[in-house]
Parts: structure tokens; sequence; C-alpha cells
């Protein structure tokens, strides 16, 4: 079976742009309900279509989330235009000194 390639310009179904981005549907369709902006073209039976500007902005949100470490409240910031405060970005290098010094901790408690 050949995949096709679909132009830049056309619609997308949620599988076609899931498998596309590497996400699961139902994070889609999360984010539909937690991202004003995005509002996919609908059919008969809920069928979605997500125009090209719809994909472009849920490449932006991937790339927020998923690369570039902000919360969901961060990037509804992001979009709405608002500057995000520095802690609605996660760090990880911080967040992995802040385990290990949990972890630390958890293990000294554990040999008391």
């Amino acid at each position: 079976m050949t995949e096709t390639v679909k132009s830049a310009s056309a619609f997308r179904t949620i599988g076609e742009l899931a498998g596309e981005l590497g996400l699961p549907q139902h994070i889609l369709r999360y984010w539909e309900t937690r991202f004003t902006q995005l509002r996919p073209l609908q059919r008969a039976g809920n069928r979605r279509y997500y125009r090209p500007e719809d994909v472009a902005l849920v490449r932006q949100i991937d790339q927020a989330l998923n690369r570039d470490g902000y919360t969901v409240k961060g990037v509804q910031k992001l979009l709405a235009g608002e500057k995000p405060p520095s802690n609605e970005k996660v760090d990880g290098s911080t967040l992995l000194a802040d385990l290990h010094a949990v972890r630390e901790q958890l293990a000294a408690a554990l040999a008391d």
C-alpha cells in the first residue's frame, strides 16, 4: 500500500495529522478544549478536518509544549499574545536537579 502525500494546502483528518506529528488523536482533541484558537472543521459524525492554518497552529502548540517546555497555561498565554511568566516554562535541568534532591531526601528518610 503506497502512502499518499497531500499538498500543504489540503485539509487533514485527525488521523493524518496525528500520524504526521507522532501524537495520539486524543491529544489533538484535548488541545481543542484547551486552546480556543484551535477549531478544525467538523462534519457529519464529528469528523474533524484540519485546515492549513489549523495544522500550523497544532505544530506551534506541539513545539511549545513538547520541545520548548511550556505548560498548557503558558502556551495559552503565548497564543493570546501575552508573555508568560518564567515559571510557566519547565526548565529540564532545574526539574532534573529537583527530582534528584527529592530522591536523596526520600533515600535518607528510608535509611533512618
